[in-house]
């Protein structure tokens, strides 16, 4: 391999860790800044815990993963989506009050079938500890 090919490996891999570095920037960024996202993190934290205690199985892991995924995405989303709109549209304005209403309401509805979901995977197995 030539000093050419390497040098175009190592631009190519400093643009692929630039770009996780910025995503996680933005993570951080709406993590520090958003009510919601915290306690979005705050929830998938005790949920994690729970998941040890109670031992759910893989699907279950996997279900709660895609479920923290969505739920956290979501408001990642609504976050970019909130902050366009107010670039966009500083002084008050129905269209971009609807925008912003209809992306918060996109997460609650994920995050009301992850609760619903994560209440059908943990019931269960609490009832089983409470009856002992």
């Amino acid at each position: 391999m030539d000093a050419k090919q390497k040098r175009k490996i190592k631009v190519k891999t400093k643009k692929i860790a630039n770009s996780f570095k910025y995503a996680m920037e933005g993570i951080f960024s709406a993590l520090k800044c958003e009510r919601n996202m915290k306690i979005h993190f705050a929830i998938m934290i005790l949920v994690i815990i729970a998941g040890l205690i109670f031992e759910i199985s893989a699907i279950e892991w996997i279900v709660c993963i895609v479920l923290f995924s969505g739920v956290i995405s979501g408001e990642l989303f609504n976050t970019a989506i909130e902050n366009l709109v107010d670039i966009v549209m500083p002084y008050k304005n129905d269209k971009a009050k609807v925008v912003k209403d209809v992306s918060a309401g996109a997460v609650l509805i994920w995050a009301i079938g992850a609760a619903i979901i994560g209440l059908i995977i943990f019931l269960p197995k609490i009832f089983e500890v409470v009856s002992y």
